[in-house]
Parts: C-alpha cells; structure tokens; sequence
C-alpha cells in the first residue's frame, strides 16, 4: 500500500473548518479505494500564531514542511494581522522557498449550481487558468524612501526572468496538449507594459514554435477579462503573469457560482519540493466558527493532491460525488442557496463517494 505524508496547515477563519471537512472525504475515499493511505501531520502556522510568537512560521518551518508527500493549505488572513504580514510570513515563502511556479486553477461549474451568466451552464464553464506563481509582480522587489514626508516615494518592481517565464509558459502548453480542444491564449498588456510583457511575448512566441499541434494566441488582460464574462465557453488554457493570473482567476472562480467552489494548486512540477492544494475564497472571518462555510473547495483540493500524487481514480471519485451532491441540491450551504453546515456536506459527499464505489 502506498503511503503519503501531507502536511495539514488549516491557517486562519473558516480554514480549520474546511480542511476538516475535506480530510473527512480524504478519509472516505482512502477506505473506498484500499490502496493509498495518508498520513497527516497538522502544523497551527496562522495569524493567531503571528500574534503569540511574532512570527507566521518558525524560521525552520519550510524544513519542516520539505519533508512531506504534499502540503495541505486552509486559508491565511485575518484583520488581526496586515494582509502583507500574513501573507509574506506564510504563503509566499512556501511557494517561492519550494518554486510551486504553477498556480493551477480549474475554472469548472459544477451542476446544479447558478452561474451569474445568463444562459450559461456547465457545458460553457470548463477551463483551466495557469498563473506564474513565484515572480513577476510578486517578487517584492522594492522600497519606500522618506517615509512619512510629502516626499514619500514607493517603488514596487516586477521580475521577469527567461527562466522563470519559460518554464510556466511551457508547463501551459503541456497542458494544453492534453486537452480536448488543443488551444492556449496568453494574458497580456505589451501595449503599455512596453519591457515586462513585450519579453512575457515574445517568451510565449518561442515556446509556441515548440508546439505545432496547440492553437496559441495572445490578448491584452483587460479583453481577456470581457471575454471571461461574455463569452467563457471560448477558452481552454489560459496562461498569465502573477498579477494577472490572481485577478482573472478570481473573476473564473466568481462564474462557478460562489467562491467556496474554486480550488487551486501551488504546483512544483519537477517535484523536487512538495507541491500545496488550497481552496481559494480566503479565510472570511464574518463566519468564521459557525459552522456555514462551504467546504467544496476544498474537498476539490484534496481531490487535486490526490490527483498530483498519482491516485488518479480516487480524485476521479471525490469529483464525481463533489458533482453528485451539488447536482442533486439537497445537502448545499447557504452560498448555493442551501442550509446545510459545513460538516453536513463533506459527509455528504463522503457517502455519495462510498455509494458510487458501490
């Protein structure tokens, strides 16, 4: 029997509810396929803890977490903590420290839930964003000077390496080479961003040559984001810079239907680190600790890692049951217009995966 080890760092708000609810379905489909066990090592890393040791992680932290099969992320934020505190104490470091230069977002609608577009259904929403995820307008390179004066100037500067750009651009196009519809549109904005995405381009031109049998183009991010809207059965792969890929990803993940349905990856595809799955809708501390947060997204991570470790049938099964609990509409939090809790529906989407197994 193979055996994974994952690192559970359930993080701040609802997270702690949620990455409970997706172990529980964890759990279900390791009974169900017999053939994997998981073992999970469970780390308090949040702003709570920022407030108790004036740090996010402890300064071994990403030592710690290097010695897992995979990292299993809730949320990180809370008002307690500066947004940038949080997330350059805890998010960014791993995704940089362990170069998860993938950010891997499948933009799918599920059935049985409302998309806010007209006349738009499963069938239209089917895609997969894939955001640079350690550089760009990320990196944190910069300053502030004279800080406080009338004179006060902050300088945030983008990175774009060859390297850097290559490699997840590549990475899209292997992607793109596996899907039904063999196309890859790259974000852009080279008419006013006349260094960074002009290199972003012509990047992409060359990597295209490499890939005769995928239909690639490019459009500025600004159009992109209206076809998004009018208009997303159009697309298979995107690809994006950092800065782009965040806010397009979060204008899909609004199409599913509520952002307590979106997951995502933080992917080192060379597996030399541990890759981390996340639900991405935050940690939304207005209902924090009541009990009414959807747990889809993450149960949908866990189906990602399970998929990203090579247990490809057991994340097979939690989508489908995932699927079958929304497509049915009984057991739904109130974000889909349900009244279930958030542990109601990861039980029932462990026992649909138990009914489906047979």
């Amino acid at each position: 029997m193979k055996q994974y080890t994952i690192a559970s760092v359930p993080g701040d708000g609802i997270g702690p509810e949620v990455i409970a609810a997706g172990r529980l379905v964890l759990q279900a489909a390791q009974e169900v396929d017999g053939g994997f066990q998981l073992s999970f090592d469970e780390y308090p890393w949040s702003c709570e803890y920022y407030l108790q040791h004036g740090e996010m992680m402890p300064k071994d932290g990403l030592q710690i977490l290097g010695g897992h099969d995979a990292l299993y992320l809730g949320a990180v934020g809370f008002p307690t903590v500066p947004d940038h505190v949080s997330l350059w104490g805890l998010l960014l470091p791993i995704r940089q420290g362990f170069q998860q230069y993938v950010n891997l977002r499948p933009i799918k609608l599920f059935p049985g839930i409302a998309c806010p577009l007209r006349d738009k259904g499963p069938e239209q929403i089917d895609f997969i964003c894939i955001r640079e995820n350690t550089e760009g307008e990320y990196a944190g390179v910069g300053g502030r000077l004279h800080v406080g004066t009338p004179e006060e100037v902050a300088l945030q500067t983008s990175v774009f390496t060859r390297t850097g750009v290559e490699r997840v651009i590549r990475y899209a196009f292997q992607v793109a080479m596996e899907r039904p519809r063999k196309e890859l549109v790259s974000a852009t904005k080279s008419n006013s961003l006349q260094y960074s995405m002009v290199f972003w381009d012509e990047v992409f031109q060359k990597v295209a040559a490499e890939y005769s049998g995928v239909k690639a183009s490019k459009s500025h991010v600004d159009a992109l984001a209206t076809q998004f809207v009018l208009q997303p059965e159009a697309f298979s792969v995107v690809v994006a810079s950092n800065l782009f890929g965040d806010i397009l990803t979060d204008l899909a993940g609004a199409l599913q239907g509520s952002l307590g349905v979106p997951a995502g990856g933080n992917i080192n595809p060379e597996r030399r680190y541990p890759s981390m799955f996340e639900p991405v809708h935050g940690s939304a501390p207005t209902i924090a600790g009541k009990g009414i947060a959807n747990p889809i997204a993450a149960i949908w991570a866990g189906a990602m890692m399970l998929d990203f470790l090579g247990e490809k049938e057991a994340a097979g099964a939690i989508t489908q049951a995932m699927m079958g609990v929304t497509a049915e509409g009984r057991v739904l939090t109130a974000d889909l217009g349900g009244r279930a809790t958030t542990s109601q529906v990861a039980e029932e989407v462990a026992t649909k995966l138990r009914t489906l197994a047979g």
